[in-house]
């Protein structure tokens, strides 16, 4: 009888009666305890945290910073009741307390009274970090407290965050501050730099103006000490010549009979005496008029020079927008123009002082300039007309005496004017230098002042100015800036379709474990019959294949329709399990058939190597060296490889590696199932008396 045929009498022995049927049924279903079960119980735990109750302290005592109130714990507490993460209860401190180490509450969570003060701190001298207290108790649950220690971390962002973005917007508004201040300094540095601009204009006008001035000075000086030499020798004449002709007068008068004589005796003498005085006279009068014309240009052109010195100086150095290093010498140049102005105006006040006596001084000396002339002229004939010299030498007397008191004082305001015209001239000369002096110095300032300008506006372009919206860019990307941008290629939406890699190829070998305790190993028949060891084998592989192939179907629908695993690849899904089925079906028979009752410990064991080494749950990389090493040589570790392809898909390769394993499993476990059904045919002492029996 083919194998085929005795797998379908071994099958139609569970049709004989009510319990053998409820047997196949309950086998049929066995793998939905593993399977559905398990994956249903914990299926999308983290969509129900909500549900999980935990206790929310909130103490904090608020703050101010900037003048703005702070209440991180109020805002930290509604985000967190506004989320569907835990099921939150706020509490007092001690209730909290309480309610962790009895159980009523998983973790708690505490705002401290310091919170927003710490917050706050970060606007001023002395910052401060503030902390979120998380209270856990693994006794309670020790995964809920992993979960919390993520959630928290979140929280403890998001907090940081917010404080961060307010930290870093007050300094972008410093910055726009600092920036709307650079701008108004590098505009008041523009008008600095057009004031020193004409400044500079004005003192090198001031410096032309004194060099005209010095030009002036120095010939004024010159002119006064000239007149200054004539009025004193004029002076030193004129006193000779009254007393000359006051002596004539006398002799005249006392002894006008003998004058006629000391005439003719002294013709020659009183002739070059009057042309003295008349050329002396001529002198005086010629000088006079060159001093009245240059006092007043003098005294006006110093002035204008010292006013205009005066104006530089309240502009440069009176409350200025810059310090200037030039004040103390263009003080100075200032007071010496102003020293200069008050000899000029002086010399022009004693001149304008004695305009009518210089008028007269000049009509006095214009009469005894005819007179001595006439005299001079007449000086031969005097003997011969000596009544009408004797009245003009009385006349000549007396305008001789009216001239030397008038050369007198003409030699001391001249003195006093000459001994002025050389200060000035000297004043002008330091108000020349140092006018040049500050027109270097301004022209230095005005490169300065551009510069300044320049570089206060540079600086105004490179300072930032943030609007609102620039600042709540910024702020955002500074106070959070790196971001975990998380792309998962292929994700499992949930919990369970994660752990459905793992618990699917478990339920299925559970099933051909509990199939073989109802199905023999190898076909009773068919060894009796001395039929083939293939056939022995294949006979006793089949029917628990068909039945695996069953419980497949089961399992997928109810993983399917009733909880809703999704897949991926579904077809290739049910395809390779039915494959995995095969595999599981020929080891676990094997054992069964090699090892008889022993095999049963044997496919117990094989399973939890299995479960223990096949990186279901945590990566195979982070269990033990023993479990890595095994890991490799086990099929469940490639069922699970290739499950997770084909559930939430990926590249095949690993499916198709799995297969060529699980046939190379599957051909192998046959074979030595052959092997053993051989050696079954041959009676021994160990199979009439068995050591053990399950």
């Amino acid at each position: 009888m083919r194998s085929p045929k005795l797998a379908v009498l071994e099958l139609r022995r569970f049709g004989r009666g009510k319990l053998p049927r409820a047997a196949l049924v309950a086998l049929l279903l066995l793998p939905l305890l593993y399977g559905a079960l398990y994956l249903w119980s914990f299926w999308d735990p983290y969509g129900r945290l909500d549900r999980i109750p935990v206790a929310l302290v909130n103490d904090d005592k608020g703050a101010s910073a900037d003048g703005k109130k702070v209440s991180a714990g109020d805002d930290i507490t509604k985000g967190l009741r506004d989320s569907d993460v835990f099921d939150w209860h706020e509490v007092r401190a001690d209730e909290a307390h309480a309610g962790v180490e009895d159980g009523t509450y998983y973790l708690s969570l505490t705002m401290p009274a310091d919170l927003s003060r710490r917050i706050a701190s970060s606007a001023g001298d002395s910052p401060e970090t503030g902390a979120l207290q998380v209270r856990t108790n693994d006794a309670n649950n020790y995964i809920v407290g992993q979960i919390s220690r993520t959630v928290f971390s979140e929280v403890r962002q998001a907090a940081s965050t917010k404080t961060s973005r307010s930290f870093l917007d007050r300094i972008f508004i410093s910055f726009s501050d600092i920036h709307g201040q650079t701008v108004k300094a590098a505009d008041g540095a523009d008008r600095l730099k057009g004031g020193i601009g004409k400044a500079e204009k004005g003192s090198q006008d001031l410096a032309d103006g004194l060099k005209d001035a010095k030009d002036g000075s120095g010939k004024l000086s010159k002119g006064l000490k000239k007149l200054d030499r004539g009025a004193g020798d004029l002076a030193d004449g004129s006193a000779q010549v009254a007393d000359g002709t006051r002596t004539l007068a006398d002799k005249v008068n006392g002894v006008d009979a003998k004058v006629a004589p000391f005439l003719k005796d002294n013709e020659k003498t009183i002739g070059d005496t009057a042309q003295l005085v008349a050329d002396s006279s001529k002198a005086v009068r010629a000088h006079l008029g060159t001093l009245v014309k240059a006092a007043p240009i003098a005294a006006k052109g110093a002035r204008t020079a010292a006013d205009t010195l005066d104006d530089v100086y309240k502009a440069r150095c009176v409350n200025p927008v810059l310090p200037d290093a030039a004040c103390s010498d263009l003080k100075k140049a200032k007071d010496a123009a102003a020293e200069v102005a008050t000899v000029a105006d002086d010399l022009d006040t004693l001149i304008g002082d004695q305009d009518g006596d210089l008028k007269k001084l000049d009509k006095n000396l214009a009469t005894l300039q005819e007179q001595a002339q006439a005299l001079a002229d007449r000086a031969p004939h005097l003997s011969e007309d000596l009544a009408g010299a004797v009245a003009k030498i009385n006349k000549l007397n007396e305008g001789a005496g009216k001239v030397a008191t008038g050369a007198e004082k003409l030699n001391k305001g001249l003195g006093t004017a000459s001994s002025g015209a050389t200060d000035l001239d000297a004043g002008v000369g330091k108000l020349k230098t140092g006018a040049e002096d500050l027109n270097g110095g301004m022209y230095k300032l005005v490169d300065g002042s551009g510069k300044l300008a320049g570089g206060l506006h540079d600086g105004a372009g490179q300072i930032p100015d943030y609007d609102k919206r620039d600042r709540d860019e910024r702020t955002g990307v500074m106070a959070d800036p790196v971001q975990l941008v998380s792309k998962d290629l292929h994700k499992a939406p949930n919990y369970g379709t994660g752990f459905a890699p793992y618990f699917i190829p478990l339920s299925l070998w559970v099933g051909a474990m509990v199939a073989y305790m109802l199905i023999a190993p190898m076909n009773r028949r068919a060894l009796a019959a001395g039929a083939s060891a293939w056939r022995i084998a294949l006979a006793g592989w089949l029917p628990v294949v068909a039945i695996g192939v069953l419980q497949t179907v089961a399992l997928m629908s109810v993983l399917h329709w009733a909880i809703g695993l999704e897949m991926v690849r579904a077809a290739g899904t049910v395809g390779f399990l039915f494959l995995v089925t095969a595999c599981f079906a020929a080891l676990v028979q094997w054992l069964n058939a090699r090892f008889g009752a022993a095999g049963r410990i044997l496919v117990l064991a094989l399973l939890m190597l299995q479960l223990t080494s096949a990186g279901g749950t945590y990566p195979v990389q982070t269990s033990p060296g023993f479990f890595n090493a095994i890991h490799p040589f086990l099929p469940m570790s490639y069922v699970v490889e290739a499950l997770r392809r084909l559930i939430t898909g990926g590249g095949l390769g690993p499916v198709w590696h799995a297969c060529v394993v699980l046939l190379a499993f599957t051909a192998g476990a046959l074979a030595l199932t052959a092997l053993s059904a051989r050696r079954r045919q041959v009676w021994t002492l160990d199979r009439l008396h068995p050591e053990l029996s399950l």
